[in-house]
């Protein structure tokens, strides 16, 4: 009996341990938000619901309880102090520059993608993760939100583009820059110029896939090769995605999702789109950059 109820004392104890390590004052402290602990989880959870954005779903107005609500969640971990996940509610103009302040801040990027059909104005929700020091973990949120009032502060308007259109012309890529650096044989179309690169997996109906049935990488030039746009797909490992994240990021690439493609496959892939303007050489440069940080 008296080891019984020793055992029950150190289980307790344990578990108030670990409780007791999630500061809640100081979480809030750090990130600027109100939050609450959700005891039976030992979660302290932060909100920031997007008041400062109308948005409508089927002509219907969404209220922030609704699913418009960033959100970060703070637990003990296991092998650092802490752990927190997250779900941020982005308009396109702030996606990237959200990402990169996350990647930055030491944070993972898990997830990109829509939560509505016929969204006016559209949303995204950017899924995050990460284990460290409470203090790192905070402030990773707090710069990320940050970056969302600075955008909107400097742009209450949301931005319709990139930035300046491509130029009504003809597309006239060469491709010989994009052959060269990649080291591929791509396809030329009315101008425009396309490689394709595969990767393979095992389904599981015990079947290998491939290029050809959808597991691979590619990137799809179209404009000039001094003014040139690229758009395309990257099939990585999930040990990857962050490696490639930063360095699409890094040279300038926009992420537009970030998703699944295929259920039940080993290796585990992720698949994230993208979209980029510049001269081909730069951009080709930049996807060269992002394929080295994966398995060849």
């Amino acid at each position: 009996m008296k080891l019984f109820s020793a055992i029950t004392f150190l289980l307790t104890a344990s578990a108030m341990v670990s409780q007791a390590a999630i500061d809640g004052p100081q979480i809030e402290q750090l990130t600027g938000l109100k939050g609450s602990l959700h005891e039976s989880e030992g979660v302290f959870k932060v909100t920031s619901p997007r008041s400062d954005i109308t948005v409508t779903v089927d002509g219907w107005q969404v209220p922030p309880f609704m699913g418009l609500t960033s959100w970060a969640a703070f637990a003990p971990g296991k092998n650092k102090p802490t752990m927190v996940m997250g779900d941020l509610v982005l308009m396109q103009d702030e996606v990237n520059a959200v990402m990169t302040a996350i990647l930055d801040s030491g944070l993972s990027v898990t997830a990109l993608h829509n939560h509505f059909f016929y969204d006016e104005p559209k949303v995204y929700f950017m899924h995050i993760a990460g284990e460290g020091e409470v203090e790192d973990l905070a402030v990773g949120v707090k710069a990320a939100l940050g970056k969302v009032k600075e955008i909107r502060a400097e742009k209450p308007g949301l931005s319709k583009g990139f930035g300046a259109s491509l130029a009504s012309v003809a597309s006239n890529i060469t491709g010989a820059e994009v052959d060269s650096v990649l080291g591929t044989k791509g396809q030329a179309k009315d101008g425009m110029f396309k490689v394709v690169l595969g990767r393979k997996a095992t389904m599981e109906c015990g079947c290998e896939a491939g290029k050809e049935l959808g597991v691979n990488t590619w990137a799809a030039f179209a404009g000039t090769d001094a003014d040139a746009l690229v758009d395309g797909d990257f099939v990585v490992l999930e040990s990857e995605l962050q490696s490639v994240l930063k360095s699409l990021r890094h040279d300038g690439i926009n992420i537009v999702a970030i998703h699944h493609h295929m259920t039940g496959e080993s290796p585990r892939y992720l698949f994230l789109h993208y979209w980029g303007r510049g001269p081909v050489a730069t951009l080709t440069h930049a996807i060269k950059g992002a394929l080295d940080k994966t398995a060849k």
